[in-house]
């Protein structure tokens, strides 16, 4: 089995694949991010000192399509886990069909998460920063399209943004930090061209919508960034962010709200808030992804299956 995991999450991602692997006997080839390989190199140290067999678990660290592309050439590989974005997946499931190899792919995601005009609004703007700014919002399932009902939307972006202010950017290090940087400046830049986009085609910036000051702190720190007034064919609402930036629309009534959520290539995870019991049901069966949360955000444990549909990936990891 071979497994090629990124960065985001270096240790869960890396026992995640490599765990049902080895417990069913299968020895595992591990490819970690280039950003982030000194996390595999001491799993796999550990597990040699804990005991586990000479070559069970084998890691190879370095240029990923050189790498990505011998895995896959290889014979001796029957599986390839992956989790990355949905172009690489693509490349890696074409690549499988010549030795027509099995493939789990975990791919990008464009969450929804919808506000009804009944929410919990004090509930559903605690649950919002908690899912949309989660590693600096560098995370599959962050919320990056956030649909509002107009009776609510001013009283609930009013909410958002002094929690939104209270937040502190710093070294992880430090108990004062609630939110650390981006991995890189491709990740900060294309975070930076969103924001642009949206402002540029008429959304209001309530917060943030810039790199931290240099002179207060080193690194790809971006300020937590509030957008208001955002309309479907803007970048941020359409696209996967992996960024501090949390994009407010304006809908009318439940169809449209469904509709837009789903009008996108992806399908991982989708949230929504409501009280109303008969609207949770509906919602539920025709929102168009793999996992949907009702008044929660934790759609994620190790007993239940994490997978998404379309193009957001194959397979689920952790259970059936």
């Amino acid at each position: 089995v071979a497994a090629i995991t990124p960065w985001n999450f270096p240790f869960s991602m890396i026992t995640r694949k490599i765990g049902p692997a080895l417990a069913a006997g299968c020895t595992v080839v591990l490819k970690p991010s280039e950003d982030t390989p000194l996390s595999a190199i001491a799993l796999a140290y550990l597990a040699q000192e804990a005991g586990f067999p000479k070559g069970c678990i084998q890691l190879v660290c370095g240029d990923a399509p050189a790498i990505g592309t011998a895995l896959m050439g290889s014979k001796e590989v029957r599986k390839i886990g992956f989790t990355g974005s949905t172009g690489v997946g693509k490349l890696l499931m074409a690549q499988a069909a010549d030795s027509v190899k099995r493939v789990s792919l975990e791919l990008g995601g464009n969450a929804p998460f919808i506000v009804f005009e009944d929410a919990d609004l004090e509930k559903a703007a605690s649950a919002l920063l908690g899912s949309g700014l989660r590693n600096a919002g560098q995370t599959c399932i962050c919320a990056d399209k956030v649909l509002v009902h107009d009776k609510v939307y001013d009283r609930f972006a009013d909410l958002l943004q002094p929690r939104m202010e209270r937040l502190r950017l710093g070294h992880g290090m430090d108990k004062a930090t609630t939110h650390g940087p981006l991995i890189n400046e491709r990740a900060i830049q294309k975070v930076e061209a969103h924001v642009k986009d949206a402002v540029e085609r008429g959304a209001e910036l309530r917060l943030g919508g810039k790199r931290a000051n240099p002179d207060d702190m080193n690194g790809f720190f971006y300020e937590p960034t509030l957008l208001t007034n955002v309309t479907l064919e803007m970048d941020c609402l359409n696209q996967e962010n992996f960024g501090p930036v949390l994009s407010l629309y304006r809908f009318q009534d439940d169809d449209e709200a469904i509709r837009v959520a789903n009008d996108s290539e992806y399908g991982l995870a989708a949230y929504f808030f409501t009280k109303d019991m008969a609207r949770s049901w509906m919602v539920s069966e025709r929102l168009e992804y793999g996992m949907v949360g009702c008044n929660d955000v934790a759609v994620t444990s190790v007993v239940a299956p994490f997978g998404g549909w379309k193009q957001s990936g194959l397979g689920s990891e952790h259970s059936k």
